[in-house]
Order: structure tokens, then sequence, then C-alpha cells
């Protein structure tokens, strides 16, 4: 195989790592309310919020990861419509 072939996906990496850069901004940005992670320990006095604190991030990180899969699912699209692949047989 050629190896200007192989390299050519290898010049594109930051050129696609911009692009789903982008849409993940532009996904965050239609979020009405995202929360970030919560840092603080919650006392271990406190009953159940050490509970409630590993769940309310788990969540907060499920909804992130989320945004970042359909960002790979769009850029998938995009760049699919770009370089469309002949299946014909021959």
């Amino acid at each position: 195989m050629n190896s200007s072939v192989r390299q050519q996906p290898e010049r594109r990496q930051p050129e696609r790592r911009q692009r789903l850069h982008e849409l993940v901004l532009a996904l965050i940005a239609r979020e009405e309310e995202l929360p970030l992670m919560d840092e603080e320990w919650p006392e271990a006095s406190s009953g159940g919020a050490p509970a409630r604190w590993l769940d309310q991030n788990r969540r907060t990180l499920h909804r992130y990861q989320a945004l970042v899969r359909t960002a790979v699912t769009l850029d998938a699209l995009v760049d699919a419509e770009d370089t469309p692949q002949d299946f014909t047989p021959g």
C-alpha cells in the first residue's frame, strides 16, 4: 500500500479533532442546563449525602458522555457525506 495513502487519515486527525471539539461546544451551548461535576466531597456524617453525591456526578458524567457520542456520530455522518463509498461490485 502506498505510504501517502496511509498517512492521509493521520494528517486529518487534527482537523477531525477540531471538528469534534466544535460539535461538542455547539451541543453544550444548546443545553438549557448542564451541571458541572461537584468536586466537594460531602461529609460522611450527613447520612446519604455521599451516595447522592456519587449518583449526581455519575449522571453528570453520563450527560457529557452522551454529548461526546452525539458529536462523534454527527462527525461520522458529515465525513460519510464528504467521502461517499462506492459499494458497487466490480
